[in-house]
């Protein structure tokens, strides 16, 4: 299997639709297999004009403007939207770009965003994320004319039709996180996808070895869950170019070459190779200035030919 790599953005930040659909439509153009963006409502460092998008309305608007790359959040807050109402966008999403959707969902953690748009933020959240889980695949997998229940200590759902269904027969989810034993049981129960968000290069591994020994203690084998990683990405063909793009984001070279996916071209294959040697089976690249769509052309065609 050869690395798959994917372009994961940032709006918050400051962009568009607009801006966001031409990195749409580059990815898609360029081959690489998916399209994410994050689930934020407040820029960090920075004043984030024009102001921020939603992720599910931007995805829906890239689901009719595209037609191959896959879509989906890196990774949607578990604050920011009831299971069922999540269900019904998530599926219907999929409806519109003929099932390629996937989603990603977490705790949410950026408590200054919540209080600027008046979003409850209490300070437990795992078994509204456990929860928000059981629920949105429970309603996804109800069979037609069947109706599905939930009772829990935060959401209770009864006799839902649970309805739309998705078009694709599973909409993958994606688990990320930190913890030491409940999210590995987690992305064991729930989960396609594990992913390690801008983790310390030499702890990949290692989590990738927890994760196993989750989904062995769940009767899962390893190859049925993607191992996955998100970095920021940085490529130059040399050092003037590497400097260029690191400027443009706040950011300086080498810090970049020591925790994300940066330097000149063969630096970049080499990481990538090693990542993949950990275990990595797919990395999110980090793009952060969106105007730069020329960075995407370069890592599509000196960069991904090169990992087989």
């Amino acid at each position: 299997m050869t690395l798959d790599l994917r372009i994961f953005t940032e709006p918050q930040q400051g962009a568009t639709y607009d801006d966001q659909l031409a990195v749409a439509q580059a990815t898609e153009k360029l081959g690489f297999s998916a399209f994410f963006r994050s689930d934020h409502y407040l820029a960090m460092g920075r004043d984030g004009l024009p102001g921020p998008t939603d992720s599910w309305i931007t995805l829906a608007g890239l689901a009719r403007e595209t037609s191959t790359v896959r879509l989906g959040t890196l990774v949607s807050s578990a604050t920011f939207r009831h299971p069922g109402v999540l269900a019904i966008q998530v599926a219907q999403v999929d409806q519109m770009s003929g099932g390629r959707v996937e989603l990603g969902l977490g705790t949410g953690w950026f408590a200054a965003e919540h209080r600027a748009y008046g979003i409850p933020f209490p300070d437990k959240r795992f078994g509204i994320l456990e929860e928000q889980l059981a629920v949105v695949t429970g309603l996804w997998e109800t069979p037609v004319g069947e109706t599905f229940s939930f009772s829990g200590e935060h959401y209770q759902v009864v006799d839902s039709p649970a309805l739309p269904k998705p078009t694709q027969a599973r909409i993958p989810v994606l688990v990320g996180g930190s913890g030491a034993r409940r999210t590995p049981a987690l992305a064991a129960k729930y989960g396609d996808e594990y992913n390690q968000s801008f983790p310390a290069l030499d702890a990949i591994g290692p989590r990738i070895g927890v994760i196993n020994k989750a989904l062995a203690d769940a009767g899962r084998a390893p190859e049925s869950l993607v191992q996955s990683v998100a970095l920021v990405a940085a490529v130059g063909q040399d050092e003037a170019e590497l400097a260029r793009r690191a400027a443009a984001i706040g950011r300086e070279p080498a810090e970049l070459r020591g925790h994300g996916i940066a330097g000149t071209v063969p630096e970049v294959v080499d990481r990538l190779k090693a990542l993949e040697a950990d275990g990595v089976q797919r990395v999110y690249l980090q793009v952060l200035d969106l105007s730069d769509l020329d960075h995407l052309d370069l890592i599509a065609r000196e960069v991904r030919p090169q990992l087989g």
